[in-house]
Parts: structure tokens; C-alpha cells; sequence
């Protein structure tokens, strides 16, 4: 029976912090039957989830889209039936659990999770990891217990805690021997005494941030002192490909998908957009950036977040309307002319939060009883 429920998830941003969290509870000595995870059926949650030892459970259903078009129209009143069926699902699974507390870390599979703890009165603990929350935590506030926040408490229930990263990620061992290694390891081998350039904009990619990419690629194809990594997502990958130029000295690499432990173990700068998860996960490496908001983002939560790390030096921040290979390359050779990026990469760790985990697994355990 499970004692806890971990809901929330959609995007690796929602699910990374689940996980992480979920190992820091069976760390301070829960066990995996104990706690369940509650997802959705079209987000990553079953790639990424559903192969471990904590039982997983997924819910039908889909966020609304922002737009008055019919099509979206239909859209959202299919999502809306949707969103009943998986509220009864979820209140279902409730009555049958009776979990001890509840914790929502947004994304739409978190709704009806959320909904159903309050239906049957369990303790609902929200994470709200972006400077501004995402529709279904502002929908659930009011009935939250308490709620975890990454920087800054606006609420007597708000506890800092910090972004929750999993161990993969700080496990990473970035001193210069290890990154060398790690260098040495990649297939095929980074040549030494490349600076490394890793761009990353989630699983889907930006058709901005990779057009620009493959401009900057252009630029620089006579470069002899630069790698770049580039994953583009799933949905860009062929046209990027077509677009890669002939190459005349730059070390240039084309991904849809890739392992950011792999990733970040070799990066001296990113270049990505702006969720709270990876820029938590560049702080606690010590990863320059360069970042991207999406535009549009709800509450302008990543601008939020962007402007956190850039206000502390520890990066840079590009508009996306604005953004060219011409921007990316004057931006980048700034960086690595005068190794300003050493400098930020130490600002980003001082705005590093290790125990985020832990914090986090600390207040649910509060809010449901345990000792």
C-alpha cells in the first residue's frame, strides 16, 4: 500500500525532482513499496520511471492549450473530459492507498492526484520549483499543506529547499583529471584542449536555439579550439543534419538525444533554456551558461529564473526573438577570449543547493506523520 504519492510529470523537468526525491525518502529509510508515483500516459514518466522499483501509475489526459483557434478549442474540451476521467482514476486509487500524504510537482498528471487528496483529505505537499508556479500549483495552493520552493518564500507554508537533483547528476566528478578522463572516454574522443560547448533545449529542442546553432556551426566551421555538442530533440534532428556545414577544423556533433551525465561531465559552457531542473543541475556543476527563456513560458517563469543566475555572474542571458548565429558567436568569443567562463562557473556554484532532496523528503515526511 503505498504511504506516499509522488505526482506530477510531463517533462523531465517535473519527473527528475520526483525521482530525486523518491530516493532521498527510501535513503532516510522508507522502503519503495511504500511510495507510488502518479503520471501521465503522454509524457516521458514511462521511459524514464517506469523500469524502476517504485510502482508507477499513469493517468489519461492533456494540458490545456492557450489559444481561442477552434481546433484548440476542441482541443481543450477534450482535455477537460480527460481531466474528469483521470480525477475519478485518481480518487480511486486514493481510496484504495489511503496514502499518508500527497506531493505534486506540477505538470498536468498532478491535478487530478492533487484533487483527489483533497477529496479524501490527505495531506498535499506542493514543489514549486520555478520563480512563478505552473497552473495546476496555483490551482492547488490553497489546499497545501505546506509547499517546497527552489529560492523565495512568499507564504508562512513555504519552506526554501532548493531544486532536487538526482544522484547521476551530482555524483558528476568535474575535476580537471575526471573531466579529462571523461574526455578521453567519449565516442568518439574529445580532442584535448577544446573549450566544449554543449547545447541542450529539452526534448523537443528549439527550432530557434537550433537554427542559430547551425549558423554559429557555420561560423565557426575553421575553428580548431572548439567543440560542440549539440542536441537538438527529436523534432529538428534531420533539418539540423542537412544544415551541418562542411567542416574545416571545428568539432561539431549532432544528437536528438543524449545523456546529460554524459554531457555535463565534459562541458565547459552551456547553452539552453532556462528550467529551474537545469539550472539547478548547472549550479551544482559549475556550468557556465548562456540561456534562452522560452517565450510564452507561463508567468515568465523561465526569464525569472534566467535573470537569478545572471544577476549572481553566472550567466548570460539572450532573447529568443533576437537570437542569430551573429548573437551566439559574439556572445560565445567573449566567453572564451578572456576565460570569463572560469569565473561564472564559480558564481554558479555558490548558488548551488545540495540537500535539496533531502529538505524536500524532510517536509513530506513532517506533513504525513512519519519520524
Amino acid at each position: 500500500m503505498a504511504r506516499i504519492v509522488l505526482a506530477g510529470g510531463g517533462t523531465g523537468g517535473h519527473i527528475f525532482p520526483m525521482q530525486a526525491v523518491a530516493a532521498a525518502l527510501v535513503e532516510g529509510g522508507l522502503t519503495n513499496d511504500s511510495l507510488a508515483y502518479v503520471g501521465s500516459q503522454r509524457g516521458q514518466e514511462s521511459v524514464i520511471l517506469g523500469s524502476g522499483s517504485i510502482p508507477l501509475v499513469t493517468l489519461p489526459g492533456r494540458g490545456l492549450r492557450r489559444s481561442l483557434r477552434v481546433e484548440a478549442m476542441r482541443e481543450n474540451i477534450r482535455a477537460l473530459v480527460g481531466l474528469v476521467v483521470a480525477t475519478a482514476r485518481a480518487c480511486w486509487l486514493f481510496a484504495r492507498w489511503r496514502p499518508a500524504v500527497a506531493v505534486s510537482f506540477g505538470g498536468y498528471a498532478a491535478l487530478p492526484a492533487g484533487l483527489a487528496a483533497v477529496f479524501w483529505r490527505r495531506p498535499l505537499v506542493l514543489v514549486d520549483l520555478d520563480a512563478t508556479p505552473g497552473a495546476t500549483q496555483r490551482v492547488l495552493a490553497r489546499f497545501a499543506r505546506a509547499r517546497c520552493v527552489a529560492h523565495d518564500a512568499s507564504d508562512p507554508r513555504d519552506v526554501v529547499t532548493g531544486v532536487p537533483l538526482r544522484e547521476a547528476i551530482t555524483s558528476i566528478d568535474r575535476g580537471d583529471g575526471a573531466r579529462r578522463a571523461a574526455r578521453a572516454r567519449f565516442r568518439p574522443p574529445i580532442p584535448e584542449g577544446r573549450l566544449v560547448l554543449v547545447v541542450m533545449t529539452g526534448s523537443l529542442g528549439s527550432r530557434s536555439v537550433n537554427d542559430a546553432v547551425s549558423d554559429l556551426a557555420l561560423a565557426w566551421r575553421a575553428r580548431s579550439d572548439v567543440t560542440i555538442l549539440h542536441v537538438t530533440g527529436r523534432r529538428d534532428v534531420d533539418q539540423v543534419r542537412a544544415r551541418a556545414p562542411h567542416l574545416e577544423g571545428l568539432d561539431y556533433r549532432i544528437y536528438d538525444f543524449a545523456d546529460m551525465v554524459e554531457l555535463w561531465g565534459v562541458a565547459d559552457v552551456a547553452l539552453c533554456r532556462a528550467g529551474a531542473t537545469t539550472l539547478a543541475e548547472l549550479c551544482a556543476l559549475g556550468i557556465a551558461a548562456v540561456l534562452v527563456p522560452l517565450p510564452g513560458a507561463p508567468g515568465d517563469h523561465q526569464g525569472h529564473n534566467a535573470r537569478r543566475l545572471a544577476n549572481a555572474g553566472a550567466a548570460l542571458v539572450l532573447d529568443d526573438a533576437s537570437l542569430s548565429g551573429e548573437v551566439l558567436a559574439s556572445t560565445l568569443e567573449e566567453l572564451i577570449a578572456n576565460g570569463r567562463y572560469h569565473e561564472m562557473g564559480r558564481a554558479a556554484l555558490d548558488l548551488a543547493r545540495p540537500d535539496a532532496a533531502r529538505a524536500i523528503a524532510d517536509v513530506v515526511r513532517r506533513a504525513g506523520g512519519f519520524s
